[in-house]
């Protein structure tokens, strides 16, 4: 969607025409879901912290400044919920823990062939691996290569130069390798 059409719709909701808004929804509710899970690493935190941002997006649609773009200002907003959401959550109970790892071993056992197995032990290592970054990194590694954003947007969503954001993704790489390599 181009900026110009997040403009437009956005005009038409301020308007009162409030069922516009769920062309914003469709277009972004998948990448704003996709965000949360990675930063979260749990289906049901993504959704209630998807679900909030729209809420809080629409409630607040007056401030956005139609000079900018409405899927970073989208993506500061959820940025934001999921980074008190892990602030209030802190670490996972060992009770959750043993939840979560029941639920992935049922998962590799609906494994089909050796190649999935291994594929799939592979990915929960990078997740189980990319929850254990600091918080600032992670979220530059997803926005970069989960969401597949450029520095230029990143900086904007975090509110950081280009070369910050560069240095963290970089730095949460490097760290990634570090981890799965244990």
């Amino acid at each position: 969607m181009t900026p110009t059409e997040e403009n437009q719709i956005v005009e038409h909701v301020l308007k009162g025409e409030r069922e516009a808004y769920a062309a914003l929804v469709d277009v972004y509710k998948g990448v704003i879901f996709n965000l949360a899970f990675r930063m979260t690493g749990s289906y049901e935190d993504a959704e209630d912290l998807s679900q909030e941002t729209f809420i809080r997006a629409y409630r607040n649609l007056r401030q956005f400044d139609p000079q900018k773009r409405f899927f970073t200002w989208i993506y500061t907003i959820s940025l934001n919920l999921i980074k008190n959401h892990l602030k209030k959550q802190g670490r996972e109970t060992a009770r959750e823990a043993a939840v979560r790892n029941a639920a992935d071993t049922e998962f590799l056992q609906g494994a089909r062939t050796e190649r999935d197995m291994i594929l799939a032990q592979d990915m929960r290592l990078l997740e189980s691996c990319l929850q254990k970054l600091p918080a600032d990194r992670r979220e530059a590694v997803v926005l970069r290569f989960y969401q597949d954003l450029s520095f230029e947007d990143i900086s904007i969503i975090l509110d950081a130069s280009i070369s910050a954001v560069k240095m963290r993704v970089y730095r949460g790489l490097e760290q990634l390798k570090h981890l799965m390599a244990q």
